[in-house]
């Protein structure tokens, strides 16, 4: 006679691994705390700046997407070579692992540059895309002014991080960072309000605590990395500048769809942000305020996501690619679970939250019906990530993820927000409602994508 399971002893026999906790969790605890502080000092730097008005909250939030477009870029060549990082550390593949990380080194300073030269050569032109805001406009081109001069510290560090973590070293980059953020958040409240000794520079000042505290994190991860030989990232400058076209050609093939995703999906961002721009300098400030607590609530699935990724690409770098297809199934719903818990945590905190802010009620009223909605769809936005950094990723299906990730967004969430803003004009919490259907539709393709195992491709060996 046959016993059937009940559905949660499925789900305890599903997850009864302690090899695979042991495993995530040594990689996703210390990112999480990263991520939770880097959240929480960021949310309240922009408390901080929230001190003197919407205007400031707006202009530093508009400036800030041009970092942020830079961070996704960045993301995108670093996690892209992590792919081969991964993979290789799986079968410990040192040498390769340095050449990778020079590859990825040369390209994000690259950007960084291009980035710097935009920021302080055209800033109001850049920020005119945003906003018609003439004050919006003058106050944060002359943050971003300073701000950028962080950009090529900012692109060292992160081309480390990755290298480092990607072998399964994470306690150094947190604790690193963590010095940052710290240094950043007292630099912030000198700087911003003329104490502690220091200068008032108002606005300005936030933008100069950012370019210190990043020059002091990257030195001293530089430091400690090359404080160990051993270190798998302690490149030499012959490892860092090793050029070789085969080479550089069967990294860069899955890497550029990669870069190509996180551009098409970080442009896409900045087409929501401008929309929400348009809709008015409340609508923008609602969401600047919006992202501080959205920030804090992907913290642990930016863990997740992560360290599924590296546990995910060392197993189909060490061919055990049936171990691999299911711990990345288990991520997936734990991103699903712990994102529904994550929602009711959101909507307990919207009124506390918005209480540190002092800015007009409209806005108030905005933030809080933003979060009401994104508090119901955490768990869906934390299962993509899941899936297409922690899986499709990590496997090399990079061209089905760019797919998913970077034309999803344009064919189904950019025009459904444009139509609610500007033909129907519909409040800023209902266009943002329009914008999770992109999150929906990529569920559901990303879902079938796993179950079909087409994703597992070990690039290990193509190296």
């Amino acid at each position: 006679m046959r016993v059937t399971k009940w559905p949660f002893r499925k789900i305890f026999d599903f997850y009864n691994d302690p090899d695979y906790f042991a495993q995530i969790f040594k990689i996703a605890i210390p990112i999480t705390l990263q991520n939770f502080v880097f959240s929480s000092l960021n949310m309240a730097s922009v408390v901080m700046i929230g001190q003197k008005g919407e205007v400031a909250v707006a202009a530093v939030g508009l400036a800030g997407q041009i970092f942020f477009l830079l961070n996704l870029v960045l993301f995108g060549l670093a996690s892209g070579t992590g792919i081969f990082t991964a993979q290789l550390w799986g079968k410990r593949d040192v040498a390769n692992i340095r050449k990778v990380l020079g590859l990825s080194l040369q390209l994000s300073l690259g950007t960084a540059a291009i980035f710097f030269i935009i920021s302080q050569f055209f800033p109001a032109q850049i920020l005119a895309i945003y906003s018609s805001d003439i004050r919006v406009i003058e106050v944060g081109a002359e943050y971003l002014r300073i701000f950028s001069w962080g950009f090529f510290f900012f692109a060292i560090t992160f081309a480390y991080v990755f290298i480092l973590r990607s072998t399964g070293n994470v306690r150094i980059p947190v604790i690193v960072s963590v010095f940052s953020l710290f240094l950043n958040a007292i630099l912030t409240y000198g700087l911003v309000f003329g104490k502690l000794g220091l200068p008032e520079y108002g606005v300005n000042g936030a933008a100069l605590a950012v370019v210190i505290s990043r020059f002091a994190e990257c030195i001293i991860l530089l430091a400690t990395t090359y404080a160990r030989k051993d270190s798998a990232a302690a490149a030499t400058i012959a490892e860092l500048t090793y050029f070789d076209l085969a080479f550089v050609w069967r990294i860069m093939k899955p890497v550029i769809p990669v870069a190509l995703n996180e551009i098409f999906w970080s442009f896409g961002i900045t087409t929501y942000n401008i929309i929400y721009a348009r809709m008015g300098t409340e609508s923008i400030a609602a969401m600047n305020i919006f992202a501080t607590l959205d920030n804090l609530a992907f913290i642990f699935f930016i863990g997740l996501g992560n360290a599924t990724a590296i546990i995910v690409g060392n197993k189909i770098g060490a061919g055990q690619e049936k171990i691999a297809h299911l711990y990345a199934g288990r991520s997936i719903g734990i991103a699903m679970g712990f994102g529904v818990l994550t929602g009711a945590v959101v909507l307990a905190l919207r009124n506390p939250v918005l209480s540190l802010y002092n800015v007009s009620p409209g806005v108030i009223s905005d933030a809080y019906l933003i979060m009401t909605i994104a508090a119901f769809a955490v768990w869906l936005r934390a299962s993509n990530m899941v899936i297409i950094i922690g899986t499709l990723r990590s496997g090399g299906d990079t061209i089905y993820s760019l797919v998913l990730d970077g034309f999803v967004i344009w064919l189904v969430g950019v025009p459904l927000a444009a139509a609610g803003a500007f033909i129907f004009m519909l409040p800023i919490h209902l266009v943002y409602l329009l914008v999770l259907s992109e999150e929906l539709t990529k569920f559901i393709l990303g879902l079938r994508r796993y179950f079909s195992r087409k994703w597992i491709n070990n690039l290990a060996q193509t190296v």
